[in-house]
């Protein structure tokens, strides 16, 4: 199990460097792709989800996918909290690493961009605030994400499940909210944010860091998981 806790925990970390990394190389003052957009982040983010697939083999890397396991019978509860737990914490150190290595930009960014554009960089948010549909935006968002990958996963040829992940995500990604799906991924980030030095920090908006990425995509994978049973029989 402590094999498996680690290889969730740097799973995780590393998709947050992927993708966390790519949006402060992309928004960051003096950076090697400042401006590089939207389709050069969800590419980054895509592969580099894949990549921690092949590398780390077997894991979840997302707290919702592990209780959609849980529910077709595939993990335990005693399994799933402390694999949500040490995946949220892999969001925080891959955040840390991410700031580490744009210290500079981040520093000449100060004054320069906004400071929610800042924040964006670690965490999720809505291009129109509604908290109402933004949840429900997260949720089928969540929905067609973890359905889809238990349905990708029913094709046992070596390599597929990474690959055809990464193109999900690169098909998926954006939308309304951001597109989370994940608890790890916003709120690992999201903590981050609230305890790294950074200058003149805006609120966290715990409010919608909780219910919308927090809360939703529990909610989706309780529905991924009754499609899968039912309808797809896995």
């Amino acid at each position: 199990m402590i094999h498996q806790l680690l290889a969730e925990f740097m799973g995780t970390a590393l998709m947050i460097v992927f993708g966390v990394g790519v949006h402060a190389d992309t928004v960051l003052n003096d950076t090697k792709y400042h401006g590089s957009g939207h389709l050069f982040a969800i590419t980054t983010w895509a592969f580099g989800i894949s990549v921690s697939l092949f590398i780390f083999g077997n894991v979840t890397i997302n707290p919702a996918m592990a209780l959609t396991q849980v529910l077709l019978g595939n993990m335990t509860w005693t399994v799933f909290f402390p694999t949500a737990i040490v995946q949220v914490l892999g969001g925080v150190v891959g955040s840390v690493i991410v700031y580490i290595m744009y210290a500079d930009s981040f520093k000449h960014s100060y004054g320069k961009i906004d400071n929610v554009t800042i924040r964006n960089i670690f965490s999720t948010a809505p291009a129109v605030r509604n908290l109402p549909r933004n949840f429900f935006v997260e949720f089928f968002a969540t929905f067609v994400f973890l359905t889809s990958i238990l349905a990708i996963s029913q094709y046992k040829t070596p390599g597929i499940v990474p690959i055809g992940v990464g193109l999900l995500v690169w098909a998926i990604v954006g939308g309304p909210t951001g597109f989370a799906m994940n608890l790890a991924r916003d709120m690992g980030p999201r903590i981050a944010h609230a305890i790294l030095p950074l200058q003149n920090k805006a609120d966290n908006d715990w409010q919608y860091g909780v219910l919308v990425p927090g809360i939703a995509p529990f909610v989706g994978a309780v529905a991924a998981a009754l499609f899968a049973k039912y309808y797809l029989g896995i």
